[in-house]
């Protein structure tokens, strides 16, 4: 959370000034990166935790993210890597929630269906649960709120569905759903 904040007030203290129009890759780079990742965490592109395997859908959000990075302390596990690459992904779709809102909204829900359905298709064990540790955290913890719309209706679409990929991955009602909602709701109020 400090980090956060302390990287927020960096951006600001060095006057970077807010892109002026949508970038015109950014809608087909998001459901590259999406397809991407869907792939590597099953392991159609090698696996995630591997170290080295994320690097396409890495490359993909830095054209857009160019300061994300997999930094040596994420590597070779499943939930750090999962984490900064679903947080890219999340931060791509609410920077274009920003230019497009209800496009964003779309792209939202098409990224939480697909999150809930490759955390479906893994086996039961440590490797699964570490995914969904990952994608609880990249939503939760590590996303950059501030890149939402400001649109009412599309803002409301968006927030339904990133709560809904943690109750939907650990099921309804149990504490790990309750603590991932919890940390959201108090990063969007």
């Amino acid at each position: 959370m400090f980090r956060q904040l302390s990287n927020q007030l960096a951006v600001t203290a060095k006057g970077t000034e807010a892109p002026k129009a949508i970038a015109p890759t950014l809608r087909s780079d998001i459901y590259t990166a999406i397809d991407q990742t869907k792939s590597w965490i099953v392991g159609g592109m090698g696996q995630a935790g591997d170290g080295m395997s994320y690097g396409s859908a890495l490359a993909t959000i830095q054209k857009h993210f160019p300061d994300v990075k997999m930094g040596v302390e994420n590597l070779a596990s499943a939930e750090n890597e999962v984490s900064v690459v679903v947080c890219g992904v999340t931060n791509m779709i609410l920077e274009m929630s920003r230019w497009e809102g209800m496009a964003g909204g779309m792209a939202m829900r098409t990224w939480a269906d697909a999150l809930v359905e490759v955390h479906g298709r893994l086996p039961a064990g440590s490797r699964k649960d570490g995914i969904a540790r990952g994608v609880a955290r990249g939503i939760s913890q590590n996303t950059e709120v501030s890149l939402m719309t400001k649109e009412f209706t599309a803002r409301i679409q968006i927030i339904s569905s990133l709560k809904s990929v943690c109750t939907r991955v650990y099921g309804a009602g149990t504490a790990e759903a309750r603590q991932a909602e919890a940390v959201l709701s108090s990063r969007l109020i």
